[in-house]
């Protein structure tokens, strides 16, 4: 009877994480084509990376975007059953499926000529479209798998592939179109990018805070009764001096958002001055106490 409640509850829990990833893919899909057909098509404009290729091919050739959209990420489809996984590679061609037949039969209107609202929503809307379709598992843009196996090979980071990637893309624009309508892309693309960031990492920025102090039992006390997060403690040793002198303390680490960081740090100096506090920037958290937390002064 217990197992088949267990699997009656993981049932339930797929399939509503299927409606979940299936709702950001298909908001995901109908922002990206908005993006695409309301404001950077009719304009010329182009993005960075897989969608900035299939643009920049639509403005030289007969050749429809949505077909395009297609054609070009077939290879980071590939890549992307390879480097990532067979339920990724799948939720992907369903999206780009999806978006190029949202391309090829719904009709939106031009909403602008203006060239500078044209950049700035126009990459709006595709961030948050290809944001949301990450969100649901899948991509729109295939660039990044490229930038994830080539920096596997090349020992170098994703981000340094992506930027070398567009910057060929932003360089043959400049040469095939013109220089002004680059540099009004490479604008569109920094407004994709930004908001591409907002939509997947959320908002709301999380801070992760390691704490060493000969007070640390007090800042313990301080953090779960007036901050109301949770926390971990270990042990470590610590060495210093010519002769490399050893001595064990407590370590602090807690999970903060960006918003209490003067609240942690008025209140460890209350407690000790001398305490040495490093922060680094967390993407996302999940569980434990970082929800209930306490903002007041």
């Amino acid at each position: 009877m217990k197992k088949r409640t267990s699997d009656k509850e993981h049932s339930g829990i797929d399939f509503k994480l299927m409606l979940k990833d299936g709702f950001f893919i298909v908001s995901g899909i109908l922002m990206a084509a908005f993006g695409l057909n309301g404001f950077l098509l009719p304009n010329s404009f182009i993005d960075g990376g897989a969608m900035g290729i299939s643009l920049l091919i639509t403005e030289i050739s007969p050749l429809p975007l949505y077909l395009l959209v297609v054609l070009v990420n077939i290879p980071f489809v590939a890549l992307g059953f390879k480097v990532i996984g067979r339920a990724f590679a799948i939720k992907t061609i369903i999206a780009i499926l999806g978006l190029a037949l949202v391309l090829a039969t719904v009709s939106f209107p031009e909403i602008t000529q203006d060239k500078l609202l044209v950049a700035v929503f126009g990459g709006f809307f595709l961030g948050a479209g290809i944001g949301l379709s990450i969100r649901g598992g899948s991509v729109l843009d295939g660039t990044e798998v490229l930038a994830i196996f080539l920096s596997r090979k090349l020992g170098t980071t994703i981000g340094d592939i992506i930027i070398g990637i567009n910057v060929l893309i932003f360089l043959a624009a400049a040469y095939l179109l013109s220089v002004e309508t680059a540099l009004y892309s490479l604008l569109t693309y920094l407004a994709a990018s930004k908001t591409l960031d907002f939509v997947v990492e959320g908002i709301e920025e999380y801070i992760g805070v390691t704490i060493i102090s000969d007070k640390s039992a007090e800042i313990h006390s301080m953090i779960i009764e007036k901050l109301g997060h949770g926390l971990t403690i270990y042990t470590a040793r610590g060495g210093y001096g010519k002769k490399g002198n050893h001595n064990e303390y407590d370590v602090i680490y807690t999970v903060i958002t960006r918003l209490e960081i003067r609240k942690l740090n008025i209140e460890i100096s209350k407690i000790d001055s001398k305490a040495f506090v490093v922060m680094n920037r967390v993407n996302d958290t999940r569980g434990g106490m970082i929800k209930k937390r306490s903002l007041k002064e």
